[in-house]
């Protein structure tokens, strides 16, 4: 018995790693993907091949050859149905029968049965998660079934009796194992391609939703206002996402003839639920802003509005700012944003003010309007503390320190030149570390 188990599991063994194989071939899936019979065909001659390889490594008992043949049809079954179990119980039974010996009729008999057995178990069965355990007794059934057919069929009864009772354990405990091993490495298999291809459907939705999102903030191209030689301001922006989409955004716009409306925010959370309240926040303050006189008013009313039906619980952290192009006035509000940074008189510092409360945040909420006077060559600098809180591989922060120098040092070029010049500083800090926020600049500078 001990010299059953061994051939049978190393006969097995080469099986399982050729269905491996097999199952995820390209080949495979070309021929068998054509037709349905195709795939019946396919399928029904790789089951049959398995089947003639174990005849071919059995071991012989008093007339009969104990293999793992009926795997082959088993699976074939599973896969393609009965047609496919039919296919490969034929091929490899009319070989097992021309290798002649007193079981060679029961042999072909069982074994094509196996395979229509199996095949109809499975077919009725299309799209349900089939569990080991029940693969293993589905398979310890048919071969049971195969030693029955040996009692009925093989003659003298007495030594059809010897055969069975000396192979039993091995020949149906191997094959039912093998069985059940086959079927959890193909619906690992197949759990294993749906994953990759449901991973790149969902990578070409993101990068669609990338291309939106970006389409949402607004272009800076020589045809803008700014660009122009006369205008009295020039600016420039910049983003960068963790993941694919993200929660921060820009935007500017003019707000009638003479005043020009710029902010930069940071949603709460990362990937696509940042990215969706985004486009509603950017959306929401871009209505308020023009809807109203003042901006203090404007911003109170983006925030009840995006109080409304915030049922995930997200906020938005805001800097907004109206400039006024007759007189170069800045009003601006910060709702519990990082500090700008303002160039002034050939120096950079941060820009001090009292903070008001996030966006999104509470109903009723306040919200602080601050002026400043701005002058030629003066520079707003906006960022998101995906910038400040950039890290490098020991975890240390690049800092409110360092992007104050990097200002101090970039403060006489334009607002490309500036971000520009945050971005080398930044890169060249973290050294490839893992960008784990997003990161958005915004500037602008009076001409």
């Amino acid at each position: 018995m001990t010299e059953i188990f061994t051939d049978l599991i190393g006969t097995l063994a080469i099986i399982l790693v050729i269905t491996e194989i097999l199952s995820g071939s390209q080949l495979y899936k070309r021929i068998g993907a054509k037709s349905i019979w195709q795939q019946y065909a396919v399928t029904g001659i790789v089951g049959g091949l398995f089947g003639i390889y174990a005849n071919l490594t059995g071991i012989e008992y008093n007339g009969a050859m104990i293999t793992v043949r009926d795997t082959g049809p088993m699976i074939a079954g599973y896969i393609a149905g009965p047609f496919g179990g039919i296919i490969a119980g034929i091929i490899c039974g009319i070989h097992r029968y021309f290798m002649g010996g007193i079981t060679a009729t029961a042999c072909i008999a069982a074994t094509c049965l196996i395979g229509f057995f199996s095949g109809f178990y499975f077919e009725n069965r299309k799209g349900e998660k089939i569990q080991v355990w029940k693969a293993f007794w589905l398979g310890a059934s048919l071969e049971m079934f195969h030693l029955l057919m040996v009692l009925l069929i093989v003659q003298p009864f007495d030594t059809a009796l010897d055969i069975v009772t000396t192979i039993a354990i091995p020949f149906i405990l191997v094959n039912a194992l093998g069985f059940s091993i086959m079927i959890a490495v193909l619906y690992f298999i197949d759990q294993q391609k749906k994953m990759v291809a449901e991973s790149g459907r969902v990578d070409a939705e993101l990068e669609t939703a990338k291309t939106i999102q970006r389409s949402l903030l607004p272009p800076i191209n020589e045809e803008y206002p700014s660009k122009h030689a006369d205008y009295k301001f020039d600016i420039a922006a910049y983003m960068e996402p963790a993941k694919k989409v993200g929660g921060d955004f820009y935007d500017f716009f003019f707000v009638g003839h003479h005043r020009f409306a710029f902010l930069i925010a940071d949603v709460s959370g990362k990937g696509i639920p940042a990215a969706l309240f985004m486009s509603t926040a950017k959306m929401t303050l871009q209505n308020s802003l023009r809807d109203f006189r003042s901006l203090q008013e404007a911003v109170q009313m983006a925030n009840e509005n995006l109080c409304t039906n915030n049922e995930a619980g997200m906020f938005v952290t805001a800097w907004i700012g109206m400039l006024d192009l007759n007189d170069m006035s800045l009003k601006y509000v910060s709702a519990g944003h990082n500090p700008p940074i303002m160039v002034h008189d050939g120096k950079a510092e941060y820009m001090s003010f009292k903070k008001s409360f996030i966006l999104a945040g509470m109903e009723g909420t306040a919200y602080n309007e601050n002026t400043i006077q701005l002058s030629k060559g003066d520079v707003i600098y906006l960022y998101t503390d995906g910038v400040s809180e950039a890290s490098d591989k020991n975890n240390e922060l690049f800092g409110e320190e360092r992007l104050l120098k990097c200002l101090n040092k970039a403060r006489d070029g334009s607002p490309d030149d500036i971000i520009r010049a945050v971005n080398k500083d930044v890169d060249k800090f973290v050294a490839g570390y893992e960008q784990f926020d997003d990161i958005t600049m915004l500037a602008i500078k009076i001409k």
